[in-house]
């Protein structure tokens, strides 16, 4: 009875696809049309299934947890009216393509407007579905179920401090520049490079997915046979497109690997942007940025420089402005600039024309510089053009997840990246198999017998780093 409701989105996820990728620029208000009927569509069918959904009497953890993912639906559709959702969808469409303009020139004058109409939206939204200790948390829970912001608040005061004692001490090995930051590459022959690091390191499945180009690298399933990433190339420094490989590799892993008997059900997909973001940062940090894997890859990069400089450049640690670039040591600082300034926008102490001044504000306090521009500033995301409020902290969540896959894993069977199917065997049994038939939490408990632990993240790096 959903197969009609997938087949919607596995439309939606194309259409979106091709936002980012090809589609002519003026094309983008049919688009945002059409993909607000879609929703609004798929609205319709999923409540009209509801009778049957709420007669459902769970047989097993998959009935329970498709009652789960639905009934959570439910509650959105019951909170938030069918217009105040398209509005959405259709100001977003639209705004994605006005931030791209005004992030490539500078200029938030020109995105501002359709900001203030996406925070008005959610403002809307948080208070429609109600919350218990903060309006913020009606957003963290759409992304992250279950999660509030007492939740968050408690992560970020043990991982920031933990975070600057070991900025503090870095090995001045890691501080260093070195000359690949720089160094220019033509960029025909780094993205052979990258397919090649893609199918013969990574083993990625050439039948099933595909790599293609766009303003802002992400990933995008239509189904388990058809899981496509976007790089970018800016003509220089090598390890921004690789590490954008293989954090959107990681991503793309977890689509391939969901068990083929949740197809056509709601349970298809991660139960968490936190869960789904721990895959694409244990890959891009704790394998993709280890000796091992440095060692792996370096045949491909045809540099002369020894193993060792190619790892140091790889794990430099930099106070810089670019969250996307940024270094595991100092990402989480990123996030939590846009964590406090959503927090506060979402509450009502902060307006769309403030973001700019409090983000630059915000970037001082946490790494000590100040963005050039807006558009190495508070416009260099694409998340606030596509509405998505309480997305950024499950950044940190994936994190934190990953430094405890990386602590249970080698605790298990060892952590070998040589070994890179022997990984994604276990990361399959331990998480991607289960798809979303449990909550983030439970999945964690389930797998690991904790959740949400930060100090596994602060031990990998400090053994790493210190």
């Amino acid at each position: 009875m959903y197969e009609d409701i997938w087949a919607i989105d596995h439309a939606l996820n194309l259409l979106e696809w091709d936002i980012q990728t090809y589609m002519p620029p003026s094309g983008i208000e049919e688009r945002g049309e059409a993909i607000a009927r879609l929703f609004a569509l798929k609205r319709k069918l999923l409540l009209g299934i509801r009778g049957e959904i709420e007669k459902i009497e769970p047989k097993d953890d998959v009935e329970k947890g498709i009652k789960r993912v639905l009934e959570r639906q439910y509650k959105y559709y019951d909170a938030v009216p069918e217009e105040l959702d398209m509005k959405l969808n259709k100001i977003t469409s639209e705004a994605t393509v006005i931030w791209r303009n005004a992030k490539n020139t500078g200029k938030f004058s020109i995105f501002k407007p359709y900001l203030e109409q996406i925070i008005d939206i959610n403002r809307e939204i948080a208070q429609r579905l109600g919350y218990k200790d903060h309006p913020y948390s009606a957003l963290l829970d759409l992304y992250e179920e279950g999660f509030t912001v007492t939740d968050a608040d408690k992560i970020f005061a043990e991982l920031l401090p933990g975070l600057s004692s070991i900025l503090d001490r870095l090995d001045n090995r890691f501080t260093k520049k070195y000359h690949f930051e720089d160094d220019k590459y033509d960029v025909s022959k780094m993205s052979k490079v990258m397919e090649n690091i893609a199918y013969e390191v990574l083993k990625m499945p050439k039948d099933r997915f595909r790599i293609d180009l766009s303003p802002h690298p992400f990933t995008t399933s239509m189904d388990r046979d058809d899981v496509r990433i976007t790089l970018r190339y800016e003509g220089y420094d090598f390890k921004r497109a690789l590490y954008s490989l293989v954090h959107e590799s990681g991503h793309a892993i977890y689509e391939l690997q969901i068990d083929r008997n949740l197809e056509y059900t709601p349970l298809a997909s991660s139960p968490s942007t936190g869960i789904h973001e721990s895959q694409s940062r244990f890959f891009e940090n704790i394998v993709g940025r280890s000796y091992d894997f440095i060692k792996l890859i370096y045949p491909y990069l045809e540099v002369s420089d020894p193993i060792e400089d190619v790892y140091y450049y790889v794990n430099t640690v930099k106070r810089q402005p670019i969250r996307v670039d940024a270094d595991e040591v100092t990402y989480n600082f990123h996030i939590a600039i846009r964590y406090e300034i959503e927090k506060k926008a979402i509450e009502g102490s902060l307006e769309a024309n403030e973001f700019p001044s409090v983000f630059n504000e915000l970037m001082e306090k946490y790494l000590g510089i100040t963005p050039k521009n807006d558009g190495e500033g508070v416009l260099q995301d694409v998340h606030w053009s596509q509405g998505s409020f309480g997305y950024f902290p499950t950044y940190t969540l994936g994190n934190v997840i990953a430094g405890m896959v990386y602590y249970h894993l080698k605790n298990s069977i060892g952590f070998n990246v040589n070994n890179i199917e022997g990984i994604k065997d276990w990361l399959r049994e331990k998480i991607h198999k289960y798809g979303a038939i449990y909550s983030p939490k439970e999945l964690q408990l389930k797998s690991f017998g904790e959740a949400y632990n930060p100090s596994r993240l602060l031990d990998y790096m400090k053994e790493k780093y210190q």
